[in-house]
């Protein structure tokens, strides 16, 4: 071999072995809270993944939507069409805040969902909940940020991992969460004129 290969191959055997020393030291199992935030593209489609992987993996999950319920999406058309029956999915919003135009009707709407995510959370079969666009319902005050957090901190089983979505997560949302992501935003097609396509944005 040659002084590169075999430099090459001591520096991967070294990184090898820093990284199972590290992986060995890793053992423990939780529940996790998710919060996907941030100005960038890919919350949702972030937390869809995951809701997939779960699908994948046979494990029973769940999704309610609290702005998008009024889009029929390519992620709701295609759990809803072939995995049903190990991803239940609700889509309780009615639109974006400037669609409806109703407060009342927009807070409603979000406890409706919030009810509902509760009751999925509750049922220790479900091992996965997205939360989409929740942390839109929370910037607004239509959801109780003290009352979120208090209900995932002190009820959510153990094992039971929660995906919230959404701009401008709150900082106590924040603090208790175990996975925190903030998208960044370099550029998005929109400032150029370019509308929400099928299969990127819906």
């Amino acid at each position: 071999m040659s002084d590169d290969t075999d430099r090459h191959a001591m520096k991967m055997a070294k990184k090898k072995a820093a990284r199972d020393k590290i992986m060995a030291s890793k053992e423990g199992e939780k529940g996790l809270i998710i919060v996907h935030t941030g100005p960038g593209k890919g919350k949702s489609s972030s937390g869809f993944g995951m809701i997939l992987r779960c699908i994948a993996h046979d494990m029973p999950c769940a999704v309610v939507q609290f702005i998008k319920g009024a889009w029929q999406t390519g992620e709701r058309t295609l759990i809803e069409a072939n995995f049903s029956e190990l991803c239940q999915f609700y889509a309780m919003g009615e639109g974006f805040t400037w669609e409806t135009q109703d407060k009342t009707r927009d807070i409603a709407a979000a406890k409706k969902g919030w009810e509902k995510a509760k009751e999925l959370i509750r049922n220790p079969e479900i091992k996965m909940v997205l939360l989409d666009e929740i942390n839109i319902a929370l910037r607004y005050d239509y959801l109780d940020i003290d009352e979120v957090v208090a209900f995932l901190r002190d009820e959510k089983p153990e094992m039971t991992h929660v995906v919230l979505t959404g701009r401008n997560a709150k900082d106590e949302l924040i603090e208790i969460a175990d996975l925190v992501t903030e998208m960044t935003l370099v550029k998005h097609p929109f400032r150029s004129g370019i509308k929400g396509q099928k299969g990127v944005e819906f």
